[in-house]
């Protein structure tokens, strides 16, 4: 059995993250780590649901030291809940805040300032092979489904990631919006300051003003992980923000646009991360070079007529993926959409990641969605419904602005004017949330 360490690129006193009080060293961290496992109960799985990122990393941490795995699911619902509860009897939850976790039994997060940190001499290894976390998809298809990762493939993951991202040659400090049970947050804040050289703060920001107070008190060269939904948030905040190094963007598309202007705003780049929970991350692209996508090292696509799979590098197997995905000679790849977005109406075909595109696109549409319900033909014919948040348009405005950019048998029946739509903590719409949205709205429309 071969053994990976728990952290590398780092020595025992180099900063690892940042909290509101200071830096904290790597010789700190494993010592709150080692204290608070000592304190879990017995029990095989950890479900670790603290805010604070620094919390979360030691929760993870204290948990890999006291034999647990990790379950993270992104979606924190009393059904997700119920079905761990049932997968994995004995989950004892780990919390730092009030949080109704059902039936399991709670820990909450302990004061941990009287740790000696002097105790630490030696950065602890885990075997390779062991399973240390079960990540959960979020759900935007249909139910979430658990996905084993072994410890060996995560380092891997990491060091795949920096690499790609130059942060070999320049570890930067990580503000992250994501949440670290995420498999985008987990990666790219937490597994990229074990594994990357970099350093995480503690916070979640999630308002601009916070974005911009968390990136304030890092020093540079500063690296923000965000989604193209808080990434949208901040730039019409139109708040001064520190100097940038990097903005990074996942777990939806980034238009060129949105790309364009935060450049231009944050005088940095912008990349994209592709990847998913099944498989981690995969490839990456700095979205204003172009829509093809660059490989992680290692990783590698095979195609079986429309079905991809990715394997190689740290992939755990072969994993097919949702995506439609055109291969070219020279390794890069386009995407062409997703499986599951693909929608047939009259004989004409589109995705609603498309139309999603079109109807954002509209000038006072704040946000929009469209939506295919399971009951999706009325003698027939395919009826797509669009939620959308524009307060300054009237129905007739935004379909005429409509008619303009679709074809007209895309058109939503019904359109649905909402305040808000119902995203997670990475911008991401589930099904199951927009399902229950549809059926609320169905009187009204």
């Amino acid at each position: 059995m071969s053994l990976r360490p728990l952290i590398s690129r780092h020595g025992l006193d180099d900063t690892l993250a940042w909290r509101a009080d200071g830096p904290v060293s790597v010789r700190r961290f494993l010592a709150e780590a080692s204290a608070l496992a000592c304190q879990l109960p017995a029990g095989d799985c950890l479900l670790n649901v603290c805010t604070d990122r620094y919390r979360f990393a030691v929760g993870f941490v204290a948990g890999l030291l006291a034999g647990k795995t990790s379950l993270q699911p992104a979606s924190q619902s009393a059904e997700t809940l119920a079905q761990i509860e049932v997968a994995h009897p004995g989950t004892i939850c780990l919390r730092d805040a009030p949080f109704a976790a059902g039936t399991l039994p709670c820990v909450d997060f302990p004061d941990l300032s009287a740790v000696t940190p002097e105790e630490i001499r030696e950065i602890p290894g885990i075997a390779a092979e062991r399973v240390v976390a079960i990540l959960f998809t979020s759900g935007s298809t249909g139910l979430p489904q658990a996905h084993r990762k072994t410890w060996g493939k995560l380092v891997d993951n990491a060091e795949a990631g920096a690499r790609a991202l130059g942060l070999v040659e320049t570890p930067m400090n990580i503000v992250g919006t994501v949440p670290a049970q995420h498999s985008f947050g987990f990666e790219s804040t937490f597994l990229l300051a074990l594994h990357g050289g970099c350093r995480f703060w503690a916070g979640k920001p999630f308002y601009p003003q916070d974005i911009a107070a968390a990136l304030a008190v890092v020093p540079p060269p500063r690296l923000l992980v965000t989604t193209p939904f808080h990434l949208s948030t901040l730039l019409a905040a139109d708040i001064p923000l520190p100097p940038l190094d990097l903005l990074l963007s996942a777990t939806a598309p980034l238009s060129a646009d949105l790309a364009g202007r935060a450049e231009a705003r944050c005088g940095a780049p912008v990349r994209e991360i592709y990847g998913s929970t099944e498989s981690g991350q995969l490839a990456s692209r700095r979205t204003l070079a172009g829509p093809r996508w660059q490989l992680l090292p290692g990783v590698r696509l095979s195609s079986d007529g429309d079905q991809t799979c990715a394997e190689g590098g740290h992939v755990e197997g072969r994993v097919p993926l949702g995506d439609r995905i055109d291969c070219h000679d020279d390794g890069s790849f386009s995407l062409l959409g997703r499986h599951s977005d693909l929608i047939n109406i009259a004989g004409k075909r589109t995705s609603l990641a498309w139309l999603d595109h079109q109807i954002t696109s509209i000038a006072g549409v704040v946000d929009a969605a469209f939506f295919l319900p399971d009951d999706d033909s009325i003698d027939g014919v395919t009826r797509l419904t669009a939620f959308v948040v524009a307060p300054s348009l009237d129905r007739a405005q935004l379909l005429q602005a409509l008619r303009q950019r679709i074809d007209p048998v895309f058109l939503p029946r019904p359109l649905s004017f909402v305040d808000s739509l119902p995203r997670n903590s990475t911008g991401k719409l589930p099904r199951q949330a927009l399902l229950a949205l549809h059926e609320a709205r169905k009187p009204h429309d």
